[in-house]
């Protein structure tokens, strides 16, 4: 049986999930496939940064997650048993607890919302494709068979599929040792709002609250450590801060992680999202939110491919910008996790330098942002300075579709209602307290940003770039002027 569709997702984890419904919202088909017959259970992925949060804003279930989260507000950490430093975060920078499975149950409800199914026991066996759509092979409950689409996004995990049969190198190496996860409840209570970091000699310790009362803690160690409430006892006596005590123990495992790029994460007219594309050392909860971010990078474009209105080529951005900001992240937390495996001596000099960077503002300014997703920054051609960052808060608002947003003060108004008046399928227009001008993209990222009058002729080249109306008038004038020619 086939059935054909725009886009095929396969996964129905977060990240499928997202994609599926960014694309609906976008007005695009969608089908979404998964392996498993059921929801995944137990802990995962808690920790949801503004980036991510921003994904569940577009859906506009970010409401109810804060309902259901525990949100924070600090990072408090403790060096050798005592409190040294907080470092409060502001609104730009608060993340929200919330386990996987919430997010996941919210983003389903958002899909079916905007009428989309997960489709559940299928599996993909094959992948084959061609310059005019994607022929999936899948494995079911009723038995083979073949669904075809124009466009396939990969969100089926580390351990894709789709990627190996895509023959795309997953690149990296595992990460040494394993961590320990594990959850309950403390004899006493801990302030919620916070995650804490505890460092001692014999290793490092992450803990947090939850709204429900129970505390999720993450600690390195050896293989074939035992999984039992006696040995996560003795890491919160020797690692933790003083007194900490473990009155239930609802959960523990050890896992291992690895530090993994995919060697591209476009092939023809298949892409590759989430843990699919990359995955990393699981500290500061980092990885969801790459992935999510991923779904925010593609859906837009993808959708005014779909449309018409962006031509395809702005479909190779996706590789490039995403892959960029795998990279930092594995980057990120590479070091992070060498910091806290650190030998008993150099943890010494570690909780020095930590203080001293606290002092000089350096992790406010520096490592808070990046955690937050502040600092990815892509490379983009516009012009100005700002190209390439995230938008500021100000110069942000709710995108209903794939347009690009022309954000002016009242002096470029003019000229700004003029160019989206031309491109009303690609260019919106709305006006801010500001000098000059900001091109902002769906995914928030600056596409361009000035003032001058050669600013504004670089926002028309970099429009004509995208726009395929324009493209394909282009092409046409060029073929009716050389029709006569010999």
């Amino acid at each position: 049986m086939s059935a054909r569709t725009t886009v095929l997702v396969v996964g129905a984890g977060p990240v499928g999930l997202a994609a599926a419904a960014e694309l609906r919202r976008f007005g695009v088909s969608v089908r979404v496939v998964d392996a498993a017959l059921h929801p995944a259970t137990g802990p995962r992925a808690m920790q949801l940064w503004p980036s991510g949060l921003a994904v569940l804003d577009d859906l506009d279930v970010l409401e109810e997650a804060g309902r259901l989260g525990q949100p924070v507000r600090a990072m408090r950490f403790t060096l050798a048993g005592r409190r040294r430093f907080d470092l409060s975060l502001g609104p730009a920078d608060q993340p929200l607890l919330l386990p996987q499975h919430r997010t996941e149950e919210l983003l389903d409800r958002a899909l079916r919302g905007l009428g989309g199914i997960v489709e559940r026991g299928i599996r993909v066996t094959g992948i084959e494709q061609d310059t005019t759509g994607v022929r999936a092979s899948t494995d079911g409950p009723g038995g083979p068979g073949v669904i075809e689409a124009d466009w396939l996004i990969a969100a089926d995990g580390v351990r894709s599929t789709v990627r190996t049969a895509l023959d795309v190198e997953f690149l990296g190496e595992q990460v040494p040792m394993p961590l320990l996860l594990a959850e309950g409840r403390l004899t006493e209570d801990i302030e919620h709002g916070a995650v804490h970091y505890s460092m001692s000699e014999k290793g490092s310790l992450v803990y947090a609250p939850m709204r429900d009362g129970t505390v999720r803690i993450y600690t390195a160690v050896p293989p074939d450590t035992p999984l039992t409430e006696e040995t996560v006892q003795r890491l919160l006596t020797e690692r933790g801060p003083r007194g900490m005590r473990l009155a239930r123990l609802d959960v523990v495992r050890e896992f291992t992680s690895a530090e993994r790029l995919a060697s591209r994460l476009r092939v023809g007219r298949c892409f590759l999202a989430g843990d699919a594309a990359h995955t990393h050392a699981p500290l500061g909860g980092q990885g969801l939110n790459l992935g999510l971010q991923d779904v925010r990078n593609l859906a837009w474009k993808l959708a005014g491919v779909v449309s018409g209105a962006l031509h395809p080529d702005v479909l190779d951005t996706y590789g490039q910008e995403r892959r960029q900001a795998a990279e930092q992240t594995v980057r990120a937390t590479h070091t992070m996790l060498r910091v806290f495996m650190l030998p008993p001596l150099a943890a010494r000099v570690r909780d020095l330098v930590w203080q001293a960077l606290e002092s000089a503002g350096v992790l406010r300014r520096w490592f808070v942002p990046l955690l937050a997703g502040r600092r990815v920054r892509y490379e983009l051609p516009g012009p100005g300075r700002r190209a390439g960052a995230r938008a500021p808060q100000w110069a942000l608002a709710h995108a209903p579709d794939h347009r690009l947003a022309l954000v002016t003060g009242d002096a470029a108004a003019h000229w700004a209602r003029a160019l989206a008046a031309r491109r009303p399928h690609l260019l919106t227009h709305r006006t801010a307290p500001h000098r000059g001008f900001l091109l902002v993209r769906p995914d928030g990222h600056i596409a361009a940003s000035g003032s001058t009058a050669a600013d504004r002729e670089a926002v028309t080249r970099l429009l004509d770039a995208l726009d395929a109306t324009a493209r394909r008038a282009n092409s046409t004038d060029r073929d009716v002027r050389g029709a006569g020619r010999p």
